[in-house]
């Protein structure tokens, strides 16, 4: 048996077992679904908040949950700590004068 051969049959492999992972999730998630539109509705009906999308600026931690109390965490010239803060900025609530919230 050749490499190449080796290879070609580690790459088949791969592909069909990447293959009957994603035959599984699909099964999975169908017999799941059920359960999902349960919890919606739970979630619907006692207006439970948003999922925490980081741990680090509080900003960040829950987009409808900002931490007004903090001290200096506003302040124009206040610089950001947390390497989040460049990929997902403060809330409209926080940067927006309070005449325009709606």
């Amino acid at each position: 048996m050749r490499k190449s051969d080796g290879f070609l049959l580690f790459i088949g492999g791969g592909i069909l077992l990447l293959a009957a992972i994603f035959i599984q999730a699909h099964f999975v998630t169908r017999a799941n679904l059920p359960l999902f539109q349960q919890k919606a509705e739970v979630v619907k009906s006692l207006g439970l908040t948003d999922l925490c999308l980081s741990t680090e600026a509080r900003y960040t931690r829950h987009l409808s949950q900002s931490d007004w109390h903090a001290a200096f965490q506003s302040h124009p010239l206040a610089l950001d700590h947390f390497p989040i803060g460049s990929i997902i900025g403060p809330p409209e609530t926080l940067t927006k004068p309070h005449d325009q919230i709606h």
